[in-house]
């Protein structure tokens, strides 16, 4: 279901997963960019190398035959 389809009432996303532009992200050269605020409600590196990872990158692949 698509978030059109839902009744007016209705969120099709939690109010606790509504990101907010400048608090838990901003945009750079088209670029979604997570903060740490954002990041730290997380609860874990993801893997992805962000910016402001808050947990030292721990879950980043090394990359091989660098």
């Amino acid at each position: 279901m698509d978030e059109n389809n839902f009744p007016a009432n209705i969120s099709p996303t939690p109010p606790s997963l509504e990101l907010k532009e400048g608090l838990d992200y901003y945009i750079e050269k088209g670029q979604w960019v997570f903060t740490e605020h954002f990041l730290l409600q997380r609860g874990d590196c993801c893997g992805s190398g962000c910016r402001h990872c808050p947990y030292g990158r721990r879950n980043v692949r090394k990359k091989r035959g660098v």
